[in-house]
């Protein structure tokens, strides 16, 4: 059984990003140009959080806020887990599985973005385990112990 593979040499590092002070439209423009459902979100290379087109949806649109007018920053998620691109590839799916998230942002020591890790990725390496992440993330709250 060959060792896994680092986050590195799965990742994405073609990532599309937003900055904080992007428009809400521009955010969404972004997604459906990208085809995505989430943007990290930058300060210069700096990841500060991630925004996804249910906070746009939810926080935004249905919390009232105007599209050109409210920023990515009114409705983004900071804090965000991460991960490094040194990082073993399986252990990072198990977390994401346990998360219940399906991508995770990739940085470097100094919290700058280089890329980002999806399960789908991950999929297209291993087969067994990331249906084990997904049966994790389809479930409603934490897996319960049996």
């Amino acid at each position: 059984e060959a060792a896994m593979a680092s986050v590195s040499e799965i990742m994405s590092s073609d990532v599309q990003v937003v900055a904080p002070e992007d428009s809400l439209r521009a955010a969404a423009q972004l997604m459906q140009d990208r085809d995505v459902g989430a943007l990290p979100v930058c300060e210069g290379n700096t990841l500060v959080g991630i925004v996804t087109d249910r906070d746009i949806a939810v926080r935004g649109v249905a919390g009232g806020l105007d599209p050109d007018q409210d920023r990515v920053s009114d409705v983004m998620t900071d804090g965000v887990e991460v991960c490094s691109a040194d990082d073993d590839a399986q252990a990072v799916m198990r977390l994401m599985g346990e998360m219940q998230v399906r991508r995770l942002p990739v940085v470097d020591g100094d919290g700058r973005l280089m890329g980002i890790v999806s399960l789908a990725d991950l999929a297209t390496r291993q087969s067994a385990p990331v249906d084990q992440a997904v049966r994790e993330i389809s479930e409603p709250g934490p897996a319960e112990e049996s």
